[in-house]
């Protein structure tokens, strides 16, 4: 596991300790940045899932500002501090020890509009319908940001929830990945109907 493209291209990143978490392959790692990115010119992101912190860490060796990292398994905290530290982001980034539900609450009150959200729950605790309603509630995607979820081939996502609409969808083995954006304001061009 390493970061793939970036300032910090090739640094090897170390894993979670255990089988709790699933790490993002570097396949299925440079397909999502290649669909939301590749690259940024700043913005702030959410790593919701952080698991090791790849999907985060990735981002900002890609050009985002900084990456709020969450995740409530104990090791994984830890692993994502080792790997902030190993990437020198440690002045860009904050990690936090808490569930999704109670950490979507608290980043709501800070005011902050993320460019980029990762979604990357365990695949047998999935809940991303709810989280992305969550996250529409108190509106924290920017208008121009982008929620990444990483799920099971067997979960069905809907194409719309509330202001969002799902732009991309690719499956990678019995990953798919989902891009969600805010329609636009007009309402024209929301989907591509080729």
């Amino acid at each position: 596991m390493r970061i793939i493209s970036g300032k910090n291209k090739g640094v090897h990143l170390k894993a979670v300790p255990g089988t709790g978490t699933r790490p993002t392959t570097d396949k299925v790692k440079e397909a999502i940045f290649n669909m939301i990115g590749p690259y940024f010119e700043g913005g702030k992101a959410l790593d919701l899932f952080a698991g090791s912190g790849g999907l985060g860490l990735e981002g900002l060796s890609r050009g985002l500002d900084s990456v709020i990292f969450v995740d409530k398994d104990r090791m994984a905290v830890q692993t994502i501090k080792h790997n902030i530290e190993k990437c020198g982001y440690q002045d860009r980034s904050e990690v936090y020890r808490n569930d999704a539900e109670r950490a979507l609450k608290a980043v709501s009150k800070r005011d902050i509009a993320f460019e980029c959200i990762f979604l990357d729950p365990p695949y047998k605790k999935q809940q991303l319908e709810k989280l992305l309603e969550w996250i529409i509630r108190d509106d924290l995607l920017a208008d121009s940001g982008v929620v990444m979820c990483e799920h099971d081939e067997k979960v069905m996502l809907p194409e719309e929830i509330g202001n969002l609409i799902l732009t991309r969808q690719e499956q990678y083995g019995g990953t798919v990945i989902s891009i969600f954006k805010k329609k636009s304001n007009s309402g024209e061009g929301e989907h591509d109907e080729t």
